[in-house]
């Protein structure tokens, strides 16, 4: 028996050898399959369901009649982004805060074993259209023609990622059938709408009007956090909310100038008496996304919850977050830059030539400062000083001994950065961390790395809770026997900040009633303990304690120590910047062997495109 072998050109199939003959084994599997699809009864035309909700829009020419329903974020924001979208040609409508009432429409319509945001989220637009129907007379079809629901998708190892199949089933199964959801993803960006009759443009314009709404409701949000629990009156921050939301609402409904309308929130802030002197324990809020974001019965209404108990929430600004999806994007590109062209995976670098690395770095850095200088220009037009947004740097540095920093999913390592940097760098008595029964990217961080990070580090007060539309009871009381120790060790901290800058209560109080700089809402004070009381302890103290004189001789020393701290890092700056000249040439070699790299790939490209057009007019010329 001999071994037989043909040659082929590299278009036609290989054929091995089995006992002296040829076997062509695609077209083996081929007949093995038609022959089992007839046994089984497959061989006939089958047609597959297919979503026909997937994939709806509106025309350029619906614009005027078709209403925009949005949700999801806080009530500041969702408002104020209202305005924005109304400001550049949309009807908007936002949608209330979820209510319990919502959540049992979402178990109503929705499928079994979803977290409760899902519940929430879904079942309060299905709520919404229902009372359209029932209660407005308005038809289900007449409600599919005039109604969208946009909203926000992303990919992820949890349910996130299903909530638009969750909203289409649902809508179904509540007689809205062919409802239209229009998804935008996080990393779609301006290539997911095209064309000239497409009815939401998502350009530019449109994502700056939502930004301009995010970032005023971080701000107006964040003063209203900082306020109200020192209020003299209450219910007189939120009464300046109020006024601020609306004037900031005007001002991007009519494509004003937002500046000026955070400017005139300020005297309205300003207008709010406070009581710094009150003792009140700083509570960190961290944790699943939307649950720590949500204001009504999705969390229980916990941030107004905590402040009834007497304490100051710290809630986490959707600045922060996209923040973190920046840090994303350096890491991974700084972690993928030696596979250059070879990095065809979906986010790789593969294809964008022999600068793509820089571009990315430059993409993450220049927008991470845009965030920053943007939130900052909006903070303090509306009087919201002193107020720093978390360094994604220093948060994966000291969480990567505990969490892999490639690990993502939900807020990823920044729950265990953030819990280590409340403690050591005391920016709050307690951290508090909420998500949904189930979440399993926060409940896998909360409930088991955390529990590594308080053992290192005695004396953190981490409270990890967990919501489900329901248990509120219990919900409340397990925050409250954590809170009662934060209450503790706030006195505590309080009584020592007296003790230490050698001050009473009394002095403090009556230094205050006498000097508006300081008893002002809008003033921050340095940041040097936990609470806000004891930093204005501190802040005030040396013009309780000391003249004039003294003062300038304490500030003359601490600008020197500053100078001396600046010379003795120098050296390393000097070393740094010698490194960086040693590594130039390795840099220059490696843009070298990326634009060699290019140049080869497209010349073997070039070279498959000849040797294949060639071959096309060899087999037309063998057909004449």
């Amino acid at each position: 028996m001999s071994n037989q072998t043909s040659t082929v050109t590299t278009a036609a199939k290989k054929k091995l050898p089995i006992a002296g003959q040829l076997l062509d084994i695609d077209a083996e599997l081929k007949k093995f399959e038609e022959e089992e699809r007839k046994r089984l009864g497959l061989d006939g035309k089958v047609d597959q369901w297919v979503e026909d909700m997937v994939g709806l829009g509106f025309k350029k020419s619906e614009r005027a009649k078709v209403t925009l329903l949005i949700g999801g974020l806080t009530v500041a924001q969702d408002y104020l982004i209202e305005g924005g979208l109304k400001g550049i040609g949309y009807q908007v409508q936002m949608l209330d805060c979820p209510t319990t009432e919502g959540f049992q429409t979402g178990k109503e319509f929705g499928n079994r074993g979803q977290c409760n945001p899902t519940y929430f989220t879904v079942g309060n637009l299905v709520q919404y259209l229902i009372t359209l129907r029932d209660k407005h007379g308005m038809t289900s079809e007449e409600i599919v023609d005039k109604f969208v629901f946009l909203t926000a998708g992303a990919c992820g190892p949890c349910r996130f990622g299903m909530y638009v199949t969750e909203y289409r089933k649902a809508l179904r199964d509540a007689g809205f059938d062919g409802f239209r959801v229009m998804l935008f993803q996080q990393t779609g960006g301006l290539k997911q709408a095209t064309g000239d009759d497409v009815g939401l443009e998502l350009n530019p314009t449109f994502f700056w009007s939502i930004v301009k709404g995010m970032f005023a409701g971080d701000v107006l949000n964040a003063i209203g956090y900082r306020l109200r629990p020192y209020e003299k009156v209450p219910g007189a921050t939120n009464e300046a909310l109020d006024k601020a939301k609306k004037l900031v609402y005007e001002a991007l409904e009519t494509k004003s100038n937002i500046m000026a309308a955070l400017w005139k929130c300020k005297p309205i802030f300003a207008a709010v008496e406070v009581d710094k002197t009150r003792v009140k324990p700083k509570v960190s809020i961290i944790g699943e996304f939307w649950a720590m974001t949500t204001e009504g019965d999705g969390n229980y209404q916990l941030q107004q919850f905590l402040e009834q108990e007497g304490a100051e929430c710290d809630i986490q600004l959707l600045a922060a977050w996209l923040l973190y999806t920046l840090w994303e994007v350096k890491n991974d590109t700084k972690e993928r830059a030696d596979l250059r062209e070879w990095d065809t995976a979906k986010y790789g670098l593969g294809g964008g030539g022999p600068m793509a690395v820089f571009q990315k770095l430059a993409i993450g850095y220049a927008g991470d400062f845009g965030v920053r200088l943007l939130f900052q220009s909006f903070a303090h037009a509306a009087g919201l000083y002193g107020f720093k947004l978390p360094d994604m740097e220093k948060i994966a540095e000291v969480s990567h001994g505990y969490y892999n920093n490639d690990l993502r999913g939900g807020e990823g390592h920044m729950e265990v950065g953030k819990l280590i940097m409340n403690v050591v760098h005391q920016k709050a008595h307690m951290t508090l961390s909420v998500k949904p029964f189930g979440c399993m990217p926060s409940a896998g961080v909360s409930d088991g790395v955390q529990s590594a990070i308080t053992e290192k580090f005695p004396g953190t007060i981490f409270c990890p809770v967990e919501t489900s539309g329901d248990g509120r009871v219990n919900f409340y009381s397990r925050v409250q026997m954590y809170l009662f120790k934060a209450k503790q060790a706030a006195q505590a901290e309080y009584d020592r900040a007296l003790e230490e800058n050698g001050v009473t209560r009394e002095q403090v109080a009556a230094y205050l009633d006498a000097n508006p700089k300081f008893r002002s809402p809008l003033y921050k004070a340095a940041h040097v303990y936990c609470g806000n009381n004891a930093d204005v302890v501190a802040a005030v103290a040396p013009y309780i304690t000391k003249t004039r004189a003294q003062r300038w001789r304490d500030r003359l020393t601490a600008f020197a120590t500053g100078g001396k701290k600046a010379i003795q890092n120098t050296p390393h700056l000097a070393v740094s910047l010698v490194q960086a000249v040693k590594e130039a040439p390795k840099v220059a070699e490696r843009v070298k062997e990326d634009i060699t790299i290019l140049r080869e790939i497209r010349a073997l490209k070039k070279k498959a495109a000849n040797g294949a057009r060639a071959e096309s007019m060899l087999d037309a010329a063998a057909e004449e």
